[in-house]
């Protein structure tokens, strides 16, 4: 039986599948498509209508289909290194036009299948079927062909006929794999040291404009009026890039109103996001990394708002009905510091199952609802990302999570591809054991490349973390 999906997750998911398709529809009219990093101002491309898509969502997209690996790899067979950020790779890979596909015969254009893929087969008692190589014997329904990778520079180069339609057809379908090539890219470094020189090197791959804005580090928790008017001239001057780039004056109006829309769905977000704070909780962190593709890439738009709204009655309905969408009894909580390990979400979630651990607070997600109220208010708002917050807010922000959704420790992820990120975590770990008496554990993965991470030591850190979690249970009740 099909997982029964609430009207709101339903209702985010067309979002984003209406985002997608707009931005193909639109460079199939000869429109232009940009690529935007996930915390550039995305009212300013509303204001002229622009269709745009996120790198950074498309490479957790690719990752999460288990195509990291192929587009990182064709990363580094371009020259870039391996120790760079794996979204980085993935996106530099596509951006070259490198694309994940299926494997196919050119004779016969059949597709050739994986045996090793696919689910194993079961008899009627529920028993995997074993072959006579002692090993389980695949469902050949459900095994997929074998993954290659096409570059779709070679097949615009082919002539037209059955075999270059196969080609672009055995590109993988899902909609990260599908997206349009830019036509501008536009950045802001707020959210990662890393995204300035990817970004750049994708505009000249592409031979395309890119506009930049800069968002300095802030040393304190407070915004200084001389870094609001640094990044107002910022918006000043992108927006006659933009002017230039499309041709149009900017538009008021639009402007204001993709604002609104703007502050509406980080608002509704971030109720969302408090509704973590229920013990048992109605969801798991994990629901909300599945949420992060509607705030990130539809921030503005008011379907976004509605559909988050609309979430937030079904929580609220959950709440009422005492139900939940996590799939066993909530024992402990934690919270997950970091991105997700997108390529391995089956594995991080599985060792959590088992010993009844629910996320319950996450920072990754929040940190993308800021809401303000004027243009001085706007700028500030975009200081408040990972690459721009001091340490001692960051703490803060953390701990603050960690007793509103009253945790029970902290599992830290230290994410090889996001190095800013990582670099102070031994140290908040430290805060977080002394200042809320709660343990810690750390391992080691990475955000897209599944190279990086070991199933097999996250389960110990895990198991570790609930045997001190339970010590500390006891002292309490002791």
């Amino acid at each position: 039986m099909a997982k029964e999906v609430s009207p709101g997750v339903l209702a985010l998911r067309k979002v984003v599948d209406d985002v997608h398709a707009d931005a193909r529809k639109a460079k199939a009219e000869g429109k232009l498509v940009g690529w935007s990093s996930s915390k550039f101002p995305c009212e300013l491309a509303a204001a002229f209508d622009l269709d745009v898509m996120y790198p950074e969502n498309q490479a957790a997209g690719i990752a999460a289909n288990r195509d990291g690996e192929i587009m990182c790899q064709a990363a580094e067979d371009l020259g870039y290194d391996n120790d760079i950020c794996g979204y980085a790779r993935i996106s530099l890979a596509y951006a070259a036009g490198k694309r994940a596909a299926r494997k196919f015969d050119p004779e016969t254009l059949e597709y050739i299948i994986d045996p090793s893929s696919g689910k194993p087969l079961k008899d009627e008692n529920g028993k995997v079927v074993m072959g006579e190589d002692g090993k389980p014997v695949k469902d050949p329904k459900t095994q997929q062909p074998y993954t290659v990778l096409v570059d779709i520079h070679e097949i615009e180069a082919m002539p037209d006929g059955p075999l270059k339609d196969k080609y672009w057809e055995s590109i993988k379908p899902y909609r990260q794999m599908r997206i349009p090539q830019p036509d501008f890219v536009l950045c802001c470094n707020n959210i990662c040291n890393c995204m300035t020189k990817w970004y750049e090197n994708i505009a000249r791959m592409c031979n395309i404009p890119l506009i930049m804005i800069d968002i300095p580090y802030n040393n304190t928790v407070e915004v200084h009026d001389s870094n609001v008017a640094y990044v107002r001239a910022q918006f000043d001057a992108a927006i006659k890039q933009l002017e230039q780039l499309t041709g149009k004056k900017f538009d008021e109006k639009k402007f204001e109103q993709a604002c609104a829309n703007a502050n509406r769905t980080a608002s509704a977000w971030l109720r969302v996001c408090d509704y973590l704070q229920y013990k048992p909780a109605p969801y798991s962190g994990f629901d909300l990394f599945n949420h992060m593709a509607d705030i990130v890439t539809a921030r503005a738009k008011v379907q976004a708002a509605e559909a988050f709204e609309l979430l937030e009655k079904d929580l609220e309905q959950a709440i009422k009905e005492g139900t939940t969408t996590t799939p066993f009894p909530e024992k402990y909580r934690v919270m997950f510091e970091g991105i997700p390990c997108w390529p391995k979400l089956p594995d991080l979630f599985k060792p959590l199952k088992a010993n009844g651990v629910n996320v319950t607070a996450v920072v990754y997600a929040p940190a993308f609802g800021f809401v303000y109220e004027d243009l001085d208010g706007m700028a500030r708002a975009y200081y408040k990302a990972p690459n721009s917050v001091c340490i001692e807010q960051g703490v803060d922000w953390r701990e603050g999570i960690c007793r509103d959704n009253k945790v029970d420790g902290v599992l830290v992820h230290y994410n090889r591809s996001c190095k800013p990120w990582s670099g102070y975590m031994a140290e908040m770990q430290r805060r977080f054991t002394a200042d809320l008496g709660i343990p810690c554990a750390g391992f080691d993965g990475d955000q897209a490349d599944p190279r990086n991470f070991n199933a097999a030591q996250y389960e110990t850190r895990v198991q570790g973390l609930v045997e001190a979690m339970e010590q500390n249970a006891a002292k309490k009740e002791g």
